[in-house]
């Protein structure tokens, strides 16, 4: 039996920042991935922001920050082009290579302390205490081999509808209606008007979602599509259609393919229990609008390493003492992830006519001297209608 304080399952980036804070704080960690490459395949668009990365206290590097980004263009359903680049936007950000991304962070849990296992498939988890207190025995296949890990504290970082908080009675299904299908290439040959800013294409062609066009350098991009998971075509097809109709991408050619279901219902009903603790895509710390992840899950896994460290200081491994993790996380996002979810009911009420209107009006506007007042101006001149509508989010969200 392998004994250790903390025991982190899945090594994407929630759970190698999990593993790296939990070290820093002092706590012996072992992360396991049942993968024998870490950071493979990914199902990712692969774009993430200088606040997050700021926030988690990572500097870019070029071996995996291969694009900056400097804005983004919305492209209405009658591909009208709403522009916001470095001349309007104070935030920029990068899109990276996850392959490489992935693998770096968890160099940086093992240099902090962190004993990393691949190829390391965690199979059954089992309660057990004695005289220093409470603690769990997770089963695993170690490259064909079983081994027994015991751990005062368990995060499970291990994807969508998380195995082992299932495992421990914790709700982790996501509602059908609340998993996107995701289908995305990369592409060579890509010509877009600009490659330092991302694209986002808005329409009922993606079927309760969006298109994307992430540049990573040169003629190379992400191209992608999230559509709603009870659509009657397979994502690929709505993919396809996309960009057999977009003159950008008619020279572009795939050299991969990644597919993958993403849970954009918000938070899981519970991401602590008493020596266990939950984070990234398990618990569901995504943008409910985008499908974002890379830096919700990363502060999630940071702060669930820092309470995990605290709390084997104090020998406390219980709910009552775990239920830090909540409040700060809830703090260090500001909440964002409900309010987001409440933003994406709205976007799913409005038709191509409504995004048509709405990114006509903010065609050409100076938005650097624009306040939430102006904004909503911006909408009571296109319809009272929907000037009530995000009067409403304004007042939820600000």
């Amino acid at each position: 039996m392998i004994e250790t304080d903390v025991l982190v399952i899945g090594a994407g980036p929630a759970g190698s920042a999990a593993s790296k804070h939990a070290a820093l704080g002092g706590a012996e960690v072992i992360l396991i991935d049942k993968k024998s490459e870490i950071g493979t395949p990914k199902r990712c668009a692969e774009g993430i922001y200088d606040h997050g990365l700021k926030w988690l206290g990572i500097e870019a590097d070029p071996q995996w920050a291969v694009q900056r980004i400097n804005g983004g263009t919305i492209i209405a359903p009658d591909r009208t082009r709403l522009s916001l680049d470095e001349t309007v936007l104070p935030e920029k950000g990068y899109i990276i290579e996850r392959k490489v991304f992935d693998k770096y962070m968890a160099m940086d849990a093992a240099r902090a302390g962190a004993k990393i296992m691949v190829k390391t498939l965690a199979k059954s988890i089992m309660r057990g205490a004695d005289d220093e207190g409470s603690f769990f025995i997770v089963d695993c296949e170690h490259i064909g081999e079983i081994i027994e890990i015991k751990a005062r504290i368990v995060i499970a970082a291990d994807g969508p509808e998380s195995r082992i908080a299932k495992a421990l009675g914790i709700n982790s299904t996501t509602n059908l209606n609340d998993m996107m299908s995701g289908v995305q290439y990369e592409m060579v040959g890509v010509d877009c008007e600009r490659m330092d800013l991302i694209e986002l294409h808005l329409g009922a062609f993606a079927n309760g979602g969006y298109a994307w066009v992430f540049p990573k350098g040169d003629d190379i991009a992400n191209v992608g599509i999230a559509i709603s998971s009870r659509s009657k075509k397979p994502a690929i097809d709505y993919l396809n259609e996309f960009i057999d109709s977009y003159p950008p991408l008619s020279n572009a050619k795939a050299v991969e393919i990644n597919v993958g279901g993403d849970p954009i219902g918000g938070l899981i009903e519970r991401i602590y229990d008493d020596n266990f603790l939950v984070c990234g895509d398990a618990a569901g710390q995504v943008d409910p609008i985008t499908g974002g992840g890379i830096i919700l899950g990363m502060l999630g896994g940071m702060t669930a390493g820092q309470v995990a460290a605290k709390s084997i200081k104090e020998k406390d491994y219980s709910k009552k003492r775990l239920e830090e993790y909540a409040v700060l996380y809830d703090k260090h996002t500001q909440g964002a992830i409900p309010k987001l979810k409440i933003a994406r009911e709205l976007f799913l009420s409005l038709n191509d006519d409504d995004l048509n209107q709405i990114v006509h009006a903010f065609v050409g506007l100076d938005y650097r001297n624009m306040d939430l007042k102006d904004v909503l101006k911006v909408f009571l001149k296109i319809s009272p209608r929907l000037a009530l509508k995000f009067r409403k989010l304004f007042k939820i969200i600000f």
